[in-house]
């Protein structure tokens, strides 16, 4: 089944498209912002910020990360009645819509399943998912670890989280993460063993891709695993060196690439609308990057190659601070919280201000 998605181009309001609308002057057609959960308590104040300030400031798109962060119900081990359950999440999808806004669930998948000491709940509750099971204890000496995505088990626990989740934010669209992986297609894994990073990486975002596609959600993720990180210069963070990158050419290209750069601007937007996916540049902290980031968009969409135009489809500001401190530090006055959360508030203001206004030669 063909995902459909929502799509802003100058109202802000999300049509149904499975391309982007021809570039046309104006707004950018995603103006996003990418937040953690908030907890319980702080649900209240985070709807309402919803249908003030960032409806105020333009914003149209709001990823929220849960992981899983939420009191399932579909999957009993993985219940949690301090974490968020579907009447507070139904808060925050009635703020959505009332301030026109699209909520995009995100689950982290693949990577990003520990942090530090602390191990995930997908590996803490199903430790055989895990892809280097009794290696690294205590996680010393890794990033983070991932999961088996060739374990038989783990789509069927996966996709019934994810289902749940995806059923309680009324999604049309589906985050999945699948950034910074570093632990992938380990030499001592029974079932990854002698497989290629790229193929094993693009073997699951196809998995992930169709997954959703059957319930009605567009998948978006991350896309530094889709760049080279040698060939490009960019390096391992915000770009593949473990050579996953060649999975790029062999996967559903109705995926939303977001395509996050912090500290500088590379032109890697292009890179992803030339090779037809819709694209969304991500800054964070910087304000020169997020105008930067713009300003290659609003390029790529005036530019001659009309086909990859259409797929530049705007920005998505990351955080990384917690919601609350984001919100404490955007409701300052500008430039008054030096913190990290109040410099992601200062590039979130300098991006949706250049990403709102009109542009000439679009």
């Amino acid at each position: 089944m063909k995902t459909i998605v929502t799509i802003a181009c100058l109202t802000g309001i999300l049509a149904c498209s499975s391309r982007a609308a021809e570039p046309r002057a104006g707004p950018l057609p995603v103006r996003g912002l990418h937040v953690s959960a908030p907890s319980r308590k702080d649900i209240p104040a985070f709807a309402e910020f919803i249908r003030g300030p960032l409806a105020k400031a333009g914003v149209n798109t709001l990823i929220v990360e849960f992981n899983l962060r939420f009191d399932f119900k579909s999957r009993p081990e993985f219940a949690d009645p301090s974490a968020p359950n579907k009447d507070d999440v139904k808060r925050i999808v009635d703020a959505c819509r009332e301030a026109k806004i699209q909520l995009i669930p995100q689950v982290n998948c693949l990577g990003h399943q520990s942090w530090a000491k602390h191990t995930g709940r997908l590996l803490e509750k199903h430790p055989e998912f895990d892809e280097t099971p009794g290696k690294y204890p205590e996680n010393k000496g890794i990033y983070c670890r991932s999961y088996c995505p060739l374990h038989p088990e783990v789509h069927k626990v996966l996709f019934a989280l994810i289902d749940e989740l995806a059923q309680a934010c009324e999604a049309k669209a589906f985050h999945v993460g699948m950034d910074e992986v570093f632990i992938l297609a380990d030499k001592d894994c029974p079932r990854c063993k002698g497989k290629t990073t790229a193929e094993v990486f693009a073997g699951e975002v196809k998995c992930l891709h169709d997954h959703l596609a059957s319930i009605g959600c567009r998948m978006w993720m991350w896309g530094d695993r889709f760049i080279d990180g040698k060939k490009t210069g960019i390096g391992t963070w915000e770009a593949s060196t473990n050579a996953t990158h060649s999975a790029v050419d062999v996967v559903p290209k109705d995926i939303v690439i977001c395509d996050w750069h912090y500290q500088k601007a590379p032109e890697t937007a292009g890179f992803f609308a030339g090779k037809g996916f819709d694209v969304v540049s991500c800054p964070w902290r910087k304000p020169a990057v997020g105008e930067a980031q713009v300003k290659i968009i609003r390029s790529i969409r005036a530019g001659k190659d009309r086909p990859a135009a259409a797929h530049a489809l705007g920005v998505v500001q990351t955080t990384w601070c917690g919601v609350v401190p984001f919100m404490q530090a955007y409701n300052k006055p500008a430039g008054a919280d030096k913190t990290p959360a109040g410099e992601a508030a200062q590039c979130f203001r300098a991006t949706m201000q250049a990403a709102g206004q009109p542009a000439k030669g679009e």
